[in-house]
């Protein structure tokens, strides 16, 4: 029986990329050295320093504010701007991304249904007290039972333990889970070396790498019954 079903957070339930790309234009437009790069480039390079800087943060070696500082001042630097104006737009920034905070659309209305038939938790590799105010602010957090981040486990996915820690925290076993996130590694790849059914949140219907093979696919949580249907049959599939 299908008794927990785990969820990533940032762009699986929570809109991370739409906050970013919110928060990065005002950035972009705040100053005339960024202006000067037109904004998807602007966007690459910013990705690429969060994603390095990400990995120090969750490491322990950086905490998340001086890690949005220095993320902005290499972008200044790179663009030929005054490094002293990074605590600005690093403010900026996190002004645009709280502002633009929202669930993946159909995210609250699917977790509330599937809530009724097994217990829900999130795995994500982030800071507690960061991914907590995501999941108030959006809505989401009536319908979670746990909320397991890396910083906490000690694990970050790909992981096994990360996962394992989370069934820990609602005593069910791996083979009475499935995991539903967008990233292949971390979470497929991750979640099917901890034994446990890998859904792939897939919305911009990118192709699928070779393995682990027969994943099956959740393109979005509208209409509701439609994407808990392909939850329940990805469980059922591998359970005859």
């Amino acid at each position: 029986m299908l008794r927990a079903i785990l969820f990533d957070l940032d762009d699986t339930l929570f809109d991370h990329s739409h906050c970013a790309r919110e928060a990065l234009a005002s950035v972009h437009r705040s100053q005339p050295c960024f202006t000067a790069t037109p904004f998807d480039d602007f966007a690459r390079l910013h990705a690429d320093h969060l994603e390095s800087l990400h990995l120090e943060v969750l490491a322990g070696r950086i905490d998340l504010d001086a890690a949005r500082l220095e993320r902005f001042r290499r972008l200044l630097l790179a663009a030929g701007g005054e490094k002293d104006l990074a605590a600005d737009a690093a403010g900026l920034y996190r002004e645009g991304y709280k502002a633009a905070r929202r669930a993946v659309r159909g995210a609250v209305d699917a977790l509330a249904t599937l809530r009724t038939r097994a217990s829900i938790a999130i795995v994500s590799n982030n800071l507690l007290a960061e991914q907590w105010e995501k999941v108030h602010h959006c809505g989401l957090a009536p319908h979670v039972d746990a909320l397991v981040v890396s910083e906490e486990a000690g694990a970050a996915k790909p992981d096994p333990e990360i996962f394992r820690a989370a069934l820990r925290r609602i005593a069910v076993d791996p083979s009475e889970a499935v995991m539903v996130g967008d990233s292949w590694q971390a979470d497929v790849a991750g979640a099917d070396a901890a034994g446990i059914i890998p859904i792939w949140f897939n919305p911009r219907s990118l192709p699928a790498p070779a393995s682990p093979p027969g994943v099956v696919e959740l393109r979005a949580f509208e209409p509701a019954n439609g994407a808990v249907e392909t939850i329940l049959s990805a469980f059922r599939a591998r359970n005859g």
